[in-house]
């Protein structure tokens, strides 16, 4: 056998059970043979990687494409993806009809996006609740989410006028008779913030520091005990999106340890385990949950450490700089992160904190292809997709917005030093991103829509 595409002499990282010296070989998008140290195989074009890491790409598993520029946002931010490492991703999808707006999203994703992607459904609705079984067979979704922060006057606002607990009630009855699906749930008590956020205001507070006090981690954590204690009593597997401080997985660890366990994961993003309310990011650094205190970001890597914690995203929002303002209580909440994600979880998890690179690999990749059930991705086995990315974990870079490819035009990471970047991202057997620039292949390429294990399957 002849290979299109041979990764030679590197540190092989297979998600959460270890490391090997050795090789990959790549044939018609595959994996197709994994060497020891020492073999060697013919192929088309030789890579050497100098014992540099070879993992599995990234699998980004929250999203927001289409925040910034519509449906321009999948050629934008898949190439962005690409710089870090991504190699797919799940964004979110919401719409007033999901059976007839889908077939329009996924044809923009497979017109422009560079990178396999999918989709979870956005619940905002009793509709969007009936309609789950035909749209989740139908387009191959087994996740959907529903938004706690839009209950009341904060939804209304939106649009959104059904979001409350009888919602969150039926959408975990209807997707716990649908095999293999899950809910992700935003977690936050809004109806407390205004009592907290008025005297802030008040006081003419303007930081960080004051958007997590306005919502404080304990009314994350008691959403998480209603959510997690629903998920007992009807038996939905649940996710706990962008969990962002310790308390909330300390009441996730007490539902696990409860008579009747509830089925409850957790995902958290990349910057609550490296930005806190101390941040130099002010006003970019707004984000809903808030950034918390330092104690928080070392209580979320020790639940990774611990594997409390199931995936890692980077729920990156596309939007421009000048969204983030005035002050922090008109700034849009959000911002762009899926090219540092795997940079940051290098730096913080690998280089501060010794959590190895196949514990980082698990929670970006096969963790996340279990979890959302995407077949022939998220490991290093022969006969899934090539796609893969090796990582020089000594490379220092300064975070330029500029150079991230991505339509936002700022990072919160803007001006940092992250020691650990990918060297080359391979997408189906083809090379995206070659010693930090994009390819042409990044700009012919179009990625496939990544058809899941349906709710009714």
């Amino acid at each position: 056998m002849k290979a299109d595409l041979l990764l030679k002499d590197g540190l092989i990282v297979w998600p959460d059970l270890g490391t090997g010296r050795g090789s990959v070989a790549v044939r018609d998008g595959k994996i197709a043979a994994i060497l020891a140290q020492g073999e060697d195989l013919p192929a088309h074009r030789v890579i050497p990687c100098h014992g540099a890491w070879i993992m599995p790409g990234l699998i980004d598993p929250h999203t927001h494409f289409g925040f910034g520029a519509g449906d321009d946002d999948f050629r934008t931010e898949s190439r962005s993806a690409a710089l870090g490492g991504v190699t797919s991703y799940l964004s979110f999808h919401r719409s007033a009809d999901l059976a007839d707006s889908t077939p329009r999203w996924i044809a923009a994703g497979e017109r422009l996006s560079c990178l396999d992607f999918g989709c979870h459904f956005g619940l905002t609705s009793l509709r969007h609740v009936a309609q789950l079984p035909e749209v989740m067979e139908r387009f191959g979704v087994n996740s959907a989410k529903l938004y706690l922060m839009y209950k009341g006057a904060s939804g209304a606002a939106k649009g959104f006028t059904e979001i409350d607990d009888g919602l969150l009630f039926a959408a975990m009855r209807q997707l716990a008779s649908l095999p293999g699906s899950v809910l992700g749930v935003h977690c936050e008590n809004v109806e407390v913030i205004p009592g907290l956020r008025t005297p802030l205001r008040e006081a003419g507070r303007d930081d960080l520091a004051a958007w997590d006090e306005q919502s404080p981690d304990f009314l994350e954590a008691e959403n998480v005990f209603r959510v997690g204690y629903f998920s007992e009593k009807t038996r939905c597997r649940v996710n706990i999106v962008h969990l962002s401080a310790g308390e909330g997985l300390d009441i996730v660890q007490m539902l696990r340890g409860r008579r009747h366990p509830a089925p409850i994961e957790v995902e958290t993003c990349a910057h609550y385990l490296s930005l806190s309310t101390d941040s130099t990011a002010g006003l970019l650094g707004k984000v809903n949950p808030p950034l918390r205190g330092r104690r928080d970001v070392d209580a979320l890597w020790n639940g990774i450490a611990k594997r409390q914690i199931l995936t890692v995203g980077s729920d990156h929002v596309p939007r421009k700089r000048a969204t983030k303002g005035p002050d922090i209580w008109q700034a849009s909440a959000g911002f762009p992160g899926i090219a540092t994600l795997l940079p940051v979880l290098i730096t913080e998890g690998w280089h501060r904190r010794g959590i190895p690179p196949e514990r980082l690999a698990a929670v970006t990749s096969a963790n996340v292809a279990a979890l959302y059930r995407i077949p022939g991705k998220g490991s290093m086995r022969v006969g899934d997709d090539a796609d893969l990315v090796v990582v020089d974990p000594d490379c220092e870079r300064v975070v330029q917005a500029a150079t991230l490819e991505s339509h936002s035009d700022y990072s919160p990471y803007e001006g940092m030093t992250l020691r650990g970047w990918p060297s080359l991202t391979v997408a189906g057997g083809r090379v995206m991103m070659e010693n930090g620039t994009l390819t042409d292949e990044a700009e012919t390429r179009r990625g496939r829509y990544l058809h899941r294990t349906s709710g009714a399957g």
